[in-house]
């Protein structure tokens, strides 16, 4: 299906084209048509399936004639747990806004940074994407309205919650005018997640896009048994015997991937690290630096990781597992990507063995456990 045939202006339509889409993804050909109409909605997708074109596209044709409301009276709020997020879904508003036939301006804001050029910059603005706690701090300080607001999206919304934005996100609700569109995305259906779709949407439209198997068939998976003491070894030796250049590594936590990052580049391994407590500034040039293969090795953290997509990332790798099988697909899937292999590395200590027969058996492929004692650190 083409995207005019969507109910999409041919305004749209020719941005998308230069833009070089050729069709919509599932989660698009699904969603825009719900949005158009209206309709309170609730996607599941995984993550890189489209999600954010699916709701940009049909809010930024929803508001041509009604982006003339007094200043800092918003049209549109999106909420989105982290920065790296925050950054990504602004840009896409900026993508598909080129050229448009009505005033239009996006703005994203978040925390970690000054918050007053984000109050001058909220002149005009008819899309904000914020994340919850910047949001508050910006609303007391009488920076915005919501008098004008009539649609509210909440991306990666399981992340939301995982990060304690609850309380956060039912005081913002509770600021919000009642007559409003909501539209809700989450890559899983959790809980917590669906305890929102309750008491926020009304009688919503339900999509839900299963995550494609194939998404790790071109995926060379290896495990190593290693002890906790010896992952810093075996990461080195893996790097430097295979001449790898570009590397992501996740760990479950920020002192971690500091710590990881920091013995890489004693033993003159250019690494860094990118999570939560690392600056903004840096943490865009880290991930600039990794995507154009200036930066040899990224150590990252789940969350952070979402931000990372690149086409052609050769090798990743578990120095920790995550709790979620789903975590753990969505770590391995940063590589294997556009027709071309990659490899997906995962160091499993003793403890962790119960676990990793679990995250096998969700994902329905079966990892042979090296011995690393015996294979690398013999040689």
């Amino acid at each position: 299906m083409p995207f005019k045939a969507l109910g999409l202006a041919p305004y749209l339509i020719k941005t998308i084209a230069k833009q070089g889409f050729k069709k919509p993804t599932p989660i698009q050909e699904k969603a825009i048509p719900l949005v158009l109409e209206g309709k309170d909605l609730l996607g599941i997708a995984p993550t890189g399936s489209g999600k954010t074109a699916a709701y940009v596209l049909p809010i930024i044709q929803m508001l041509k004639g009604k982006t003339k409301t007094k200043n800092r009276h918003l049209n549109v709020l999106v909420l989105v747990p982290t920065r790296e997020l925050a950054i990504q879904v602004e840009a896409v508003f900026q993508q598909f806004s080129a050229g448009l036939p009505f005033l239009f301006k996006s703005l994203a804001v978040y925390g970690g940074v000054s918050i007053n050029p984000q109050m001058i910059g909220m002149q005009h603005v008819n899309v904000l994407v914020a994340t919850p706690g910047r949001l508050l701090d910006l609303h007391a300080s009488n920076a915005m309205h919501f008098n004008a607001l009539t649609i509210l999206v909440l991306d990666e919304a399981d992340k939301m919650l995982n990060m304690g934005f609850k309380k956060e996100m039912e005081q913002l609700f509770a600021l919000l005018p009642d007559q409003r569109q909501n539209l809700l995305f989450s890559a899983t259906l959790s809980q917590e997640v669906q305890h929102i779709n309750s008491v926020l949407l009304h009688d919503p439209s339900i999509i839900q896009i299963e995550a494609k198997k194939e998404s790790i068939d071109l995926i060379q998976q290896t495990a190593y048994l290693v002890s906790p003491e010896k992952k810093g070894p075996l990461l080195r030796q893996l790097i430097q015997n295979n001449k790898w250049e570009q590397v992501l590594v996740f760990t479950s936590s920020v002192h971690r991937a500091d710590q990881v990052a920091h013995k890489l580049r004693k033993n003159d391994i250019d690494a860094e690290s990118i999570h939560s407590k690392v600056s903004q500034a840096s943490r865009r040039e880290n991930l600039a630096n990794f995507k154009a293969g200036k930066l040899r090795v990224l150590v990252a953290t789940d969350l952070l990781g979402r931000g990372i997509d690149i086409a052609f990332l050769p090798h990743v790798i578990n120095y920790e597992l995550p709790r979620s099988p789903k975590d753990f697909i969505h770590r391995i899937g940063r590589t294997g990507r556009a027709k071309h292999p990659g490899d997906a590395i995962s160091f499993v200590a003793e403890e962790d063995k119960h676990h990793f027969k679990v995250i096998q058996k969700k994902m329905k492929s079966w990892v042979k456990l090296i011995n690393a004692d015996e294979i690398i650190f013999a040689q």
